[in-house]
C-alpha cells in the first residue's frame, strides 16, 4: 500500500469525532469524504478510502455513527445488519449531515487538501451525501445506491452543486420509481447525472459482500474519477 493512513480527530463544535485519513502518495490533492454505509468505518470502507487515495485524492472516511457508537465496525448479515439498522434508526440524520460538513471543513484546513472537496457515499451514506450537498458543505456529491433520497426532495433546489447517482437496476431497496422521481426533480441540469446498471442489486460495489457486482463497480468507478475529474 503506498498510501499512508491514519485515524484523525474532526473537531464538531465543543467535541470531535474520529475518521480514516487516506493521503495519496504525492502528499496533497483535492479530497473526497467517502461516506459509510450503516455498517461503520468497516474494513470495507477503508479500502476504498485507500483505493481513492491512489487515485491521488485526499480521502477521509468519517466516523457517522460516533454519537451513537463511536468506531463501530459490522459484518453485512444477521445480528451485526440488524444493528446496523438499529444505530441509524438512532442517529438524527441532521447532525449527520453537520458531521459530513464538520469533515468538510476540517478537510479545507489541511495543507495536504490542495482544491475542491466531494462526497462519497455508499448507501445510507448515499443520502448523505445528497443531504450534504444540499446543505452546501460540498463542491461535488455522489451517491450510491442511496435510498431515500427521494424522501427529500423538498431540498432539490438547494443542491447548487454537480452529483451523481449510481443505482443497480435489481435493487430492491430503491426501486425505479424512487429513481423516476430523483430524475424528475433534476431534469435539465447538465451537470447532474444518473447512471442505473442492468443486473447489479444493492450494494454492488462492496467486494465483502454477496451482491457484488465486478462489473458494475469497476463502470461505475470509473464514472466516479471521470466526473470528479470534469468538477474538481
Amino acid at each position: 500500500m503506498s498510501t499512508t493512513s491514519r485515524w484523525i480527530d474532526i473537531p464538531a463544535g465543543n467535541d470531535s469525532f474520529g475518521g480514516y485519513l487516506a493521503l495519496p502518495q504525492g502528499g496533497k490533492g483535492p479530497a473526497v469524504i467517502i461516506i459509510q454505509e450503516i455498517f461503520g468505518v468497516n474494513s470495507h470502507i477503508r479500502s476504498v478510502a485507500d483505493q481513492y487515495a491512489q487515485d491521488g485524492y485526499v480521502a477521509l472516511a468519517p466516523d457517522v455513527f460516533w454519537r451513537v457508537q463511536p468506531r463501530v465496525e459490522l459484518t453485512y448479515e444477521g445480528k451485526d445488519r440488524e444493528k446496523g439498522i438499529e444505530l441509524m434508526q438512532k442517529m438524527k440524520l441532521d447532525d449527520a449531515v453537520a458531521d459530513i460538513g464538520a469533515a468538510a471543513a476540517a478537510l479545507r484546513a489541511m495543507p495536504e487538501v490542495t482544491g475542491k472537496i466531494a462526497a462519497i457515499g455508499y448507501c445510507f451514506g448515499g443520502r448523505l451525501a445528497y443531504l450534504a450537498a444540499a446543505a452546501g458543505s460540498l463542491d461535488v456529491a455522489i451517491a450510491y445506491y442511496g435510498g431515500g433520497i427521494h424522501m427529500h426532495l423538498d431540498k432539490a433546489a438547494n443542491v447548487k452543486v454537480p452529483i451523481q447517482f449510481h443505482y443497480g437496476e435489481l435493487d430492491a431497496h430503491i426501486p425505479a420509481s424512487d429513481i423516476g422521481q430523483i430524475q424528475e426533480r433534476f431534469a435539465g441540469r447538465g451537470d447532474v447525472q444518473f447512471n442505473i446498471y442492468p443486473n447489479a442489486d444493492h450494494g454492488f460495489n462492496c467486494s465483502e459482500r454477496a451482491s457484488y457486482n465486478q462489473h458494475a463497480s469497476a463502470l461505475a468507478h470509473g464514472r466516479t474519477l471521470t466526473f470528479l475529474g470534469e468538477h474538481m
